[in-house]
């Protein structure tokens, strides 16, 4: 190799030493050595998700997800994110639109310079924590495409060690409850929306037709820790296999009494939103859920992974209404937990994406480069 060239390789390899790619394995993909002069363009649309079922919650139901869909183009590279926003988070298409305005990848030379674009997008403005994300996912997606390789082999992760997902029985009648348990037949775990007044009535209709594994999220429906606890015996009974967000997050004594005398463990949904608040959960869950909307994306919840992880927490990684964009995102980095409910993209009927697959209950992610997606319908 010419002196020249064996500069400039190295000088490329050396950008990309934060990645846990073997530098041997980049350098026999080093494609992306001539990287573009133009600058990264974000390019961003609306879309509106149609769900298969009404989606009902502990405190709302819905029957679309808005969601805003982004690209960056780099030369003959294009990444692809996404925004996810039900309306309880706070987001909308018009707020999404209003921040990613203001958004100038142009003052920065490449992609590669992942810390410094994503610290720069996130002190653009508070909150936006989904169309922070949006930015995240397409630049993890474009970097990974420019190197060749999916994610979770750049972050050094075996996809062997990807959990089974749960499939998601929002609230409904017993009825509709069995006929989605019975299309649902294909997992391996069941996650259950709970937190009105039809709690056992639900359980009990699955329970009727169904003896699969379920955990069960109370979006901080029960307000009573006594009840909290009476209903916890009553589903360990029932084959549950752990709690999410049974009580408000801002019950803190009372979260923490009920974890002392819970049977079952107890995971963290709404009480977690980014980096800063994983060491707070401990003493208080046992484990928490991650989702790339409430994080900024994947950069932070790798970092939260990891560090719930070192102090002794199970990890979950969750999502929101998505498409396999965003879905596929958050699976590249699913052996890091011991649970996973990624089914977003299962639960819509015009998902313009295909990318990681749920085979016999597992999530399978595929070889192709950055989050492993393919773009059916185009619309950013």
């Amino acid at each position: 190799m010419k002196r020249r060239n064996f500069i400039r390789n190295s000088a490329i390899i050396s950008g990309i030493a934060s990645f846990p790619l073997a530098a041997s394995q980049a350098g026999e993909n080093l494609k992306f050595n001539k990287l573009p002069k133009e600058k990264m363009k974000l390019e961003f649309a609306p879309f509106d998700l149609q769900l298969k079922h009404v989606f009902t919650l502990a405190t709302s139901s819905r029957s679309t997800t808005p969601v805003m869909l982004t690209s960056i183009t780099y030369g003959e590279y294009t990444g692809y994110g996404e925004a996810s926003m039900p309306p309880y988070l706070g987001e909308s298409q018009q707020s999404a639109a209003k921040f990613l305005k203001q958004v100038n990848l142009g003052q920065f030379s490449s992609p590669f310079l992942l810390d410094d674009i994503l610290t720069y997008i996130d002190h653009i403005a508070p909150g936006n924590a989904a169309a922070k994300a949006s930015v995240d996912i397409a630049l993890h997606d474009l970097i990974g495409k420019i190197m060749g390789q999916p994610w979770h082999k750049i972050w050094g992760l075996t996809p062997e060690k990807t959990p089974v997902t749960s499939f998601t029985i929002g609230i409904d009648s017993d009825e509709v409850v069995m006929q989605k348990v019975k299309e649902a037949s294909p997992y391996k775990i069941l996650k259950v929306k709970m937190g009105r007044d039809n709690d056992k009535g639900m359980i009990n209709a699955i329970r009727s037709i169904s003896k699969v594994p379920l955990c069960v999220d109370i979006n901080q429906g029960w307000t009573d820790k006594h009840h909290a606890l009476d209903m916890i015996y009553w589903l360990k009974d029932r084959g549950i296999v752990f709690i999410e967000q049974p009580m408000p997050k801002a019950s803190i004594d009372d979260l923490v009494w009920l974890r002392e005398q819970s049977p079952l463990p107890i995971f963290a949904d709404e009480a977690l939103q980014r980096l800063v608040d994983v060491p707070k959960m401990q003493g208080i869950y046992d484990g928490i859920n991650i989702k790339l909307m409430k994080c900024t994306g994947m950069r932070e919840a790798h970092k939260m992974a990891n560090l719930a992880t070192s102090l002794g927490m199970q990890v979950m990684l969750g999502c929101m209404t998505e498409t396999s964009c965003a879905v596929s995102a958050a699976a590249q980095l699913s052996s890091l937990s011991e649970y996973a409910d990624l089914d977003g993209n299962l639960l819509i009927s015009n998902d313009p994406y295909t990318g990681m697959l749920i085979k016999d209950g597992k999530i399978t992610l595929n070889n192709q480069p950055g989050i492993g997606i393919t773009v059916v319908n185009k619309v950013v």
